[in-house]
């Protein structure tokens, strides 16, 4: 399959899926500050729904600081530049890389359009300026797991990941891809130098 047909038919669902479920949190659930203990359990003591307004990056690192959100707006368009410099070296030549790369995309503008978008949206922040508007720009995480053993190596955590949305799990399936892709070139290169 072709790239654009990868993005088409893969990256683009994905992206729908992504903000119609972030718009749904948003519409459903409170923000955070009105109302923390807000959830709604689907899986009893393993998977719930809940809104989180993440301004950092992986894990909430940055959360709450006055220059995450502005440091985090760029850092996607920088991942965008290194993507384009990489495919035109033909660093992403197979399949496996390909559709690793879809993935990437579509987490990566998922994300980037919550962080333009968000902000606008808080009653708080109506009448702000542009720029004061756009630096409340927020990932909305909404997917909240429980995973045996995880308190055991975070205590504080009592066993919940780290809350995420559809377009982090595509980032994260994007890295497993490109790291079976890269494990898998090395294979193939040991077997030309033994040949």
């Amino acid at each position: 399959m072709s790239f654009p047909k990868l993005l088409l038919v893969l990256a683009f669902p994905l992206y729908v899926l992504d903000q119609i479920t972030k718009f749904w949190i948003v519409g459903k659930f409170p923000p955070p500050w009105a109302d923390p203990e807000a959830k709604q359990e689907v899986i009893r003591n393993f998977f719930n729904l809940v809104r989180v307004h993440n301004q950092g990056v992986a894990f909430g690192f940055g959360n709450g600081t006055a220059w995450a959100p502005v440091v985090f707006l760029f850092v996607p368009l920088i991942a965008l530049t290194m993507i384009r410099i990489f495919w035109k070296k033909g660093v992403f030549n197979h399949p496996l890389s390909q559709v690793a790369v879809a993935l990437l995309l579509c987490g990566i503008f998922g994300n980037l359009t919550d962080r333009l978008v968000q902000g606008f949206r808080l009653e708080e922040f109506k009448t702000a300026g542009l720029w004061q508007r756009l630096s409340e720009g927020y990932v909305v995480d909404f997917i909240s797991i429980k995973l045996p053993l995880y308190d055991k190596l975070v205590p504080s955590s009592h066993g919940w990941w780290p809350t995420f949305n559809v377009a982090d799990s595509c980032i994260c399936a994007a890295a497993v891809l490109l790291f079976i892709g890269g494990l898998r070139d090395e294979q193939l290169a040991k077997k030309k130098v033994e040949a």
